[in-house]
């Protein structure tokens, strides 16, 4: 299941990269930038201020907790907007772009405090920049080869997921992690989903296979994850540090947010709240090495799940930004 959930986690990010409309990130990148950075730089500084003087945390675990509390859950993100038809429309593909810089700034800051390189490290890179080049250069020789179309075996998801079980595995060699590299082949990669209506149908077969199989087992390890006794022993801790990410969240994110995507300020900044993958990547690591104890690393799970959970819900429930122009967008995709 631990595996089958690093992988789901893979596929979603590299689904959430492939919906990203790169002419708009282009276009709208100023906006979109400003909205991710201030997204990762406000809560983890919340985060790092509140457990290192206020909860006397050490300084690798407030550094670790405003990490895990910076990021936005690009696993939720992409959820909820494919969901809801979003992710064909300006505001979802803005909020994707968004999601993209503050994970960026989670991953970067994360590697530059604690992740110490080595020999396969540097492997890892290459490798990762080399696939990413020849993927995005040359895959049409398999989505446009006519002997390859319309097979039962499905080769084209094949070729797919070789691609991010490559990644993997030099990413535990390196001791890093595949999320970015395989966001950033998706985001590269997307141009050859829209060129024809064949690669549109690979894109979606290869996101059924990933929400009906791997993504639930992806957040049935993330609630395995904790430890139910340890939250309530420490309930208190776990509140502030919830209202923390999503306070700090919104100071960040919804001017910026209501600026920006008028449309759909108050649902951006609200799915802009969620947290999970790259934040338990934080604490896994702070685990594993020693700069967290299992009370903070179940409260940090705790909250991330919650944070999953409870904006995502209220964004859905209650600020769905379905209006004239994005219902235009997505009946134009819907008839072609």
């Amino acid at each position: 299941m631990i595996y089958l959930s690093g992988l789901g986690g893979i596929v979603l990010t590299f689904l959430a990269g492939a919906e990203i409309d790169t002419r708009l990130m282009k276009e709208k990148f100023k906006q979109s930038f400003l909205i991710g950075l201030f997204s990762f730089l406000t809560p983890f500084a919340g985060g790092f201020l509140y457990t290192y003087y206020l909860a006397d945390w050490s300084l690798q675990a407030s550094l670790i907790a405003g990490i895990a509390l910076s990021e936005t859950s690009l696993a939720v993100v992409y959820s909820a907007l494919v969901e809801t038809d979003l992710s064909k429309t300006e505001t979802g593909k803005m909020l994707m772009a968004a999601t993209f810089i503050t994970n960026t700034g989670t991953a970067l800051v994360l590697s530059i405090l604690f992740i110490n390189p080595t020999l396969y490290t540097f492997i890892f890179i290459v490798v990762s920049i080399i696939i990413i080049i020849v993927a995005t250069n040359f895959s049409h020789y398999v989505f446009d080869n006519p002997r390859l179309k319309n097979k039962v075996i499905e080769p084209e998801i094949k070729y797919i997921l070789l691609l991010l079980l490559v990644f993997i595995y030099f990413a535990n060699l390196g001791e890093g992690h595949a999320i970015l590299p395989a966001f950033v082949l998706g985001l590269l990669m997307s141009k050859h989903f829209t060129e024809t209506s064949e690669t549109k149908a690979v894109k979606g077969r290869l996101r059924t296979v990933a929400f009906a199989v791997i993504t639930p087992i992806f957040f049935i390890v993330a609630g395995i994850k904790v430890l139910l006794s340890l939250i309530i022993s420490a309930f208190g801790l776990f509140a502030v540090l919830f209202v923390v990410k999503q306070l700090s969240k919104f100071i960040g994110v919804c001017f910026l947010a209501k600026r920006y995507i008028p449309n759909g300020g108050v649902y951006t900044t609200l799915l802009m709240s969620t947290g999970l993958t790259f934040g338990l990547i934080a604490i896994v690591f702070g685990l594993h090495s020693g700069f967290i104890n299992h009370m903070q690393y179940s409260v940090l799970t705790g909250v991330l799940i919650a944070s999953a959970v409870i904006p995502t819900f209220i964004a859905q429930k209650w600020f769905m930004p379905v209006h004239s122009e994005d219902l235009v967008d997505i009946n134009q995709e819907n008839e072609k």
